[in-house]
């Protein structure tokens, strides 16, 4: 069902090389830019009435209006299963308290006397925030880009997801629910490359927005990396992704089932084990089976996510060779069961989050935890992080120098510009003192 490399018996090649042996899912958002850029420029030329054409066409369900009625958000959270209303709660709760200490504030150096740089923090003014509703419903999704935008200080915010047939052309209302427990009354019908290029050229309904973030499919990261400089981006999220490095006092129950819990999102989800144990790598591909029989969206997600190029066990010679593995890797997600789970992770480098020992399983993080599930695949986590209140917000730095303090340093100002052959750099300070270097 899931494939073995063995990097036993010999030294691990270092950087690419390594990386090349790794098991990767095939996410080519090149090939589908061809794709969305019509889709986008007929958004961009007749806004609204193209988006609601493409998602008549991909969704099933022809639309009057883009924009959710605030009734049916209030609808949505006055039906909501109470228990589902409570873990919600509890998750935004959480979520809060990490977000809230992400906050930076201004910052005054002295760099000389009389002369001071302030970095001030100012929020992103108004945000778009993507959530999926294809194979699942992403309730969860809303919180981990909701609340960070909040936290920031983000005074406009708008969420958009899929129309749904079966909700009236509504996205599904758990989503609704989830927004209005947020205190977000801005919501759009709206799905795919279309949902993005709505947000980067905005519509009647619509205003745009500075900054898109929220996870998606191809289509949805190839619109990003095509609007990318007219909007900013979060980052192109690939297929999800989980890596466990795991010894043999790993309980393969657990591995096995986190394995089964990334790979139920999505045929092309990766679920890899490093192991320096080949009992632990059996033991687990033993209970891979009665656990997938056991569960749901088994010949439709788990099992070719499993069986795909993407999923393998990786034999290694002992955990530092795993820990080389893992950082070549750059998982999304990255488990670590081993002895000592602690000090291992200290040394992880690269990953989108780090989850401890056998009782922090990546599913927490999806919900609970109150760590942010919006995070870097493919491995882009040996560039990039998840996504953060840092992620909503701008340094700019304000220059404050009185005259004094300039002409200490005008002199280092203009050799470094006649360096450059910029001479009227110099010269603009020049200009300020009778186009004379002050003497030193």
């Amino acid at each position: 069902m899931i494939s073995r490399i063995d990097l036993r018996g010999k030294a691990l090649p270092e950087g690419g090389a390594l990386r090349d042996l790794l098991p990767r899912a095939e996410f080519d958002v090149e090939a589908a830019l061809e794709t969305v850029r019509p889709i986008c420029e007929d958004v961009r030329h007749r806004g609204s009435a193209a988006v609601i054409e493409w998602g008549e066409k991909f969704d099933g369900v022809r639309l009057d209006s883009i924009r959710v009625p605030a009734a049916a958000i209030a609808e949505a959270l006055e039906q909501l299963d109470p228990a589902v209303r409570a873990a919600l709660e509890e998750s935004v709760r959480r979520a809060r308290l990490v977000h809230r200490e992400q906050r930076r504030t201004t910052h005054t150096t002295q760099v000389v006397p009389g002369g001071t740089v302030t970095e001030k923090w100012v929020p992103v003014e108004r945000v778009g925030l993507y959530v999926p509703g294809g194979r699942s419903v992403y309730p969860s999704s809303v919180v981990m880009n909701v609340v960070p935008a909040q936290e920031a200080g983000v005074e406009g915010i708008a969420v958009a997801s899929p129309p749904q047939k079966d909700f009236g052309g509504l996205p599904h209302p758990t989503i609704l629910a989830a927004c209005a427990l947020l205190g977000v009354d801005e919501v759009y019908a709206a799905g795919g490359a279309q949902a993005v290029a709505m947000f980067a050229y905005g519509t009647a309904e619509c205003l745009p927005v500075n900054l898109v973030t929220g996870p998606g499919n191809i289509y949805v990261a190839a619109a990003k990396r095509l609007l990318k400089g007219r909007i900013g981006i979060d980052a192109e999220a690939g297929p999800t992704e989980i890596a466990i490095l795991a010894d043999s006092t790993a309980d393969p129950v657990h591995v096995a089932a986190d394995l089964i819990s990334q790979a139920e999102h999505d045929p092309m989800a990766a679920a890899v084990l490093v192991t320096d144990s080949a009992e632990l790598a059996a033991a687990t591909e033993a209970e891979l089976t009665p656990q997938i029989a056991a569960t749901k969206h088994v010949t439709d997600r788990i099992e070719p996510a499993l069986a795909g190029p993407q999923s393998a066990i990786v034999l290694v010679n002992d955990l530092e060779d795993g820990l080389k593995v893992v950082d070549a890797y750059a998982a999304e997600h990255l488990e670590i069961q081993t002895a000592d789970a602690a000090a291992v992770a200290d040394r992880v480098r690269n990953a989108g989050a780090v989850f401890v020992g056998p009782w922090a399983p990546v599913s927490l993080g999806d919900y609970c935890a109150g760590s942010n599930h919006v995070l870097p695949t493919g491995g882009c986590a040996c560039h990039s992080s998840g996504l953060s209140v840092q992620s909503f917000l701008r340094g700019i730095h304000i220059v404050d120098y009185t005259r004094d303090a300039l002409a200490e340093v005008t002199h280092h100002v203009v050799t470094l510009a006649e360096a450059e052959d910029l001479p009227a750099h110099g010269a603009a300070l020049k200009a300020r003192f009778g186009w004379k270097v002050p003497q030193q």
